[in-house]
């Protein structure tokens, strides 16, 4: 008798786990801020996003305009992060770190380098209305090669609306 009890509450268990989960989730973001090194730019890109209930995994792309006054050239990214995230929001509050890594592109001021890179952050996405959020978001990003500048710090806000 004891084996049927035991057999009965695994799979009572494993119902109840499968009927928690929640369906993948995509999101787009679309994003404006600020790349302070060496001087302070102006940084548009997007973002495109899948997740599960707490692991993610996000496409972005990011521009960052030259300062020629303040010899800091132009920086394009193109990252594939992984995000870990509160399973649901706390107080209309979603937090998250990311990490991940991509290219980059630098140029400006005679040179032109495109290499590996790698970043990690995070921030939080606040609920506005239905699916629509803002999101606030810090990067540290380490570039390879021979960049003019090898470490880049991004903060950002941007309009995320998930489907």
């Amino acid at each position: 008798m004891r084996p049927a009890r035991t057999t009965s509450i695994a799979l009572f268990m494993l119902l109840i786990t499968l009927g928690a989960v929640r369906p993948a989730r995509a999101d787009l973001t679309a994003f404006v801020g600020n790349n302070a090194n060496p001087s302070n730019r102006l940084v548009r890109g997007g973002a495109v996003g899948f997740s599960l209930l707490v692991i993610g995994f996000e496409f972005e792309f990011s521009d960052t305009q030259a300062d020629a006054a303040a010899d800091a050239p132009g920086l394009k990214t193109g990252m594939a992060n992984l995000l870990v995230q509160t399973p649901f929001g706390i107080s209309g509050l979603q937090f998250y770190a990311t990490a991940g890594a991509g290219l980059y592109q630098e140029e400006g001021g005679g040179i032109r380098d495109t290499s590996g890179a790698t970043n990690i952050g995070g921030g939080v996405k606040i609920a506005v209305v239905g699916p629509i959020r803002m999101r606030v978001d810090y990067r540290v990003f380490s570039l390879r090669g021979s960049p003019q500048h090898d470490t880049h710090h991004r903060v950002y806000a941007g309009l995320n609306i998930g489907f």
